[in-house]
């Protein structure tokens, strides 16, 4: 089974869980396109886009989902995470928090359903994370920003479902990726990266997804490090 003929694009695609992504599924034969805040080394596709930048996200993914030609697999990847105790969380860092692993999200949506109904045939992935389905202390604004995106996931599910479009979550333990050089040492120390899984972990994971008969789909599928939550 492969992915020959389909057309997938993949958000943070540029680097760690995203880059691999892009690859496993050039491999399964997908046309490839990824979008990052800077280029990509990948032999594919690629589109530069500050998913902060909010009032632009939704007219950008129109005009490449154009440029495409039309996009069968979204995989929103892309995300951040602020790391601390609740009662010291500035309000920004929980706003930039809830605008890249939320509301990107949500207009990266909107700016390819209308094809994708047209089309009446489209697969969304979104890269939630455990922390989407259980909280750990000090990370409470990463875990509730993932909780949302899990409820934005279930409902877009449900809405169009009709329209013969899936909408599937993956929800990874703790990876080994660039994220954890951007931590606090003093709280990063406290993991065993080597315990971790690996972004091309994560990747097999999806591409699993994606080779269903497009009669079925798996709505959330969560992979654990088999020493478990780290």
């Amino acid at each position: 089974m492969n992915l020959t003929g389909k057309k997938a694009l993949i958000t943070g695609g540029s680097r760690g869980i995203g880059r691999e992504i892009a690859r496993a599924l050039q491999e399964r034969g997908a046309e490839v396109a990824v979008i990052s805040r800077s280029g990509c080394d990948l032999p594919c596709r690629s589109y530069q886009l500050d998913l902060l930048d909010l009032e632009q996200v939704k007219p950008r993914m129109q005009e490449i989902v154009a440029d495409c030609g039309g996009i069968d697999i979204l995989v929103n990847n892309a995300g951040t995470a602020f790391v601390g105790e609740l009662i010291h969380t500035p309000l920004a860092e929980w706003q930039r928090t809830f605008d890249l692993n939320v509301t990107s999200v949500f207009q990266c949506i909107q700016g390819v359903l209308p094809t994708m109904r047209l089309r009446h045939s489209g697969t969304i992935v979104n890269i939630v994370s455990i922390a989407g389905k259980q909280a750990f202390p000090k990370w409470g604004c990463y875990s509730a920003s993932k909780f949302a995106l899990m409820g934005l996931t279930q409902a877009l599910a449900q809405e169009e479902q009709s329209h013969g479009i899936r909408v599937m979550a993956l929800c990874p333990g703790a990876v080994d990726t660039e994220l954890w050089d951007s931590l606090d040492p003093a709280i990063a120390s406290q993991f065993d990266r080597g315990k971790m899984l690996s972004a091309g972990d994560v990747a097999q994971g999806l591409v699993q997804l994606l080779l269903l008969s497009e009669r079925m789909l798996i709505p959330e599928l969560t992979l654990m490090p088999s020493a478990g939550v780290l």
